[in-house]
């Protein structure tokens, strides 16, 4: 039986697939430009690039909440590019996000944070009674843990620090079981040793779960550090595809514009 288990998980496909993608806000100003990428089923890729590059709007794309004007993005064997309604919801719980900003309930507890990864796979009356199964508390406990929070579970959102915050925001994708983690700018608002540790951690247990991660970052050293491969974006468009060892500097000046800002 565990041999059985053992064998289904492994068949799952985590892979991502993205064609010829585009993305317009206004009609002939692409934000995407032919946007082509095949993410494997595991590892860390770091998506790197000035503002206004395109990297948000691609990880958005990606989970459905900016929809592409063209191209393909297939996950799970279906382009998320045509779902919609129920169908689409449904496959955003295999995406687990975690936000900039945190994105936290800040009334409400730790633990209540957490429970609302479970929201789409409860009945709304046992979310709004906040009636959870006994097994997703005790999913979320084990969370805790592994982000070095478990003594915090009734604390509220509101009393936590930058760091602590995201590391709530972690564990809440990550009690949707997901098969593919994104993370649009997660240390843009911490100090370099908390942007370090928040890394370190989404490395960690995306790798620990066999989960393939898809990381914004801004930190060029971070991304280089904690990827297995770095995509550069520039003016919506991917200029730069390899491991961390093969970006030099002509690279980089190629996607931040020029030599200047490495002096």
């Amino acid at each position: 039986m565990n041999l059985a288990i053992s064998a289904a998980t492994m068949a799952i496909d985590r892979s991502l697939v993205i064609r010829h993608l585009y993305k317009e806000y206004t009609v002939g100003k692409p934000i995407l430009r032919d946007v082509s990428l095949e993410i494997g089923g595991r590892g860390i890729t770091a998506i790197i690039g000035p503002s206004g590059a395109g990297k948000s709007t691609l990880i958005r794309c990606v989970n459905g909440l900016a929809p592409a004007t063209r191209g393909e993005i297939i996950f799970h064997g279906e382009d998320i590019t045509k779902l919609s309604g129920k169908r689409l919801r449904e496959m955003r719980r295999r995406i687990g996000m975690v936000h900039q900003e945190y994105s936290l309930v800040e009334r409400l507890s730790v633990m209540e944070n957490l429970l609302t990864g479970r929201l789409g796979y409860v009945p709304a009356w046992r979310a709004w009674l906040r009636k959870f199964p006994e097994s997703d508390v005790a999913h979320a406990y084990t969370l805790l843990e592994a982000i070095g929070l478990e003594d915090f579970a009734n604390r509220r959102a509101d009393q936590l620090s930058g760091g602590q915050r995201q590391r709530v925001g972690i564990a809440r994708a990550l009690m949707q079981e997901p098969d593919l983690l994104l993370a649009d700018e997660p240390t843009s608002s911490l100090d370099p040793k908390t942007a370090v540790e928040i890394i370190e951690l989404l490395a960690t247990l995306a790798a620990s779960r066999d989960i393939p991660a898809i990381i914004n970052i801004h930190n060029v050293d971070l991304a280089k550090r904690f990827a297995s491969r770095i995509v550069g974006m520039a003016k919506g468009a991917i200029v730069f595809d390899g491991p961390p060892s093969a970006l030099e500097d002509k690279h980089l000046g190629e996607i931040y514009g020029g030599q200047s800002w490495l002096e």
